[in-house]
């Protein structure tokens, strides 16, 4: 299979609120891994057209992402190195600068981390309140979403992402489709 997957994942197809929305946002995850998969600094630092988006740059950010949504946002919790350690206000775009500390490996890492880390989080907010609970910080508002609605916020951004990595990874080698080669010749 690809990338340690045991199966490509896809939403059930009768499954309930929680598996689907799961079932989505995995896909996403594994499409946007599979698009900026297997490249080195070069091409990770690669961008189309007059666009600055990088590879490199939606690993970055999509980081950063996941450990809004799914600690910071849903817990209260502090941000996670590396991001607890950013200076914000003077460096607005952190997420989305290449720098020289950034190397293929130590991209894909924290990438992987801070995914590893929510899939955590979210077993453990579905098994304490599921999806109807709200999220433990308001929007700026004072509204609260819920945990449902924050996976449809973060579904968005990954399919929105996944599509400029698609563009991205087209120019730097041709790789293109919805799923790897294969997957659904099972």
């Amino acid at each position: 299979m690809y990338a340690g997957l045991d199966a490509w994942p896809e939403p059930p197809v009768d499954g309930d609120d929680a598996a689907t929305l799961i079932g989505s946002l995995e896909r996403q995850r594994a499409t946007f891994a599979w698009k900026a998969g297997g490249l080195d600094a070069a091409g990770l630092q690669r961008s189309v057209g007059t666009s600055s988006v990088t590879l490199g740059g939606l690993l970055k950010h999509l980081a950063l992402v996941e450990d809004h949504y799914f600690s910071v946002r849903l817990f209260d919790r502090e941000p996670a190195p590396p991001f607890n350690a950013i200076d914000w206000e003077s460096n607005p775009s952190w997420d989305w600068t290449w720098t020289p500390g950034d190397t293929p490996e130590i991209l894909y890492a924290l990438w992987q981390s801070n995914v590893d880390k929510s899939r955590r989080s979210i077993a453990q907010a579905l098994a304490d309140g599921g999806l109807d609970q709200s999220m433990a910080q308001k929007w700026p508002d004072g509204r609260a979403p819920s945990l449902r609605r924050t996976f449809v916020d973060l579904i968005e951004e990954y399919a929105r992402h996944v599509g400029h990595a698609d563009l991205i990874r087209e120019s730097i080698d041709g790789l293109v489709g919805e799923d790897p080669p294969g997957i659904h010749d099972q």
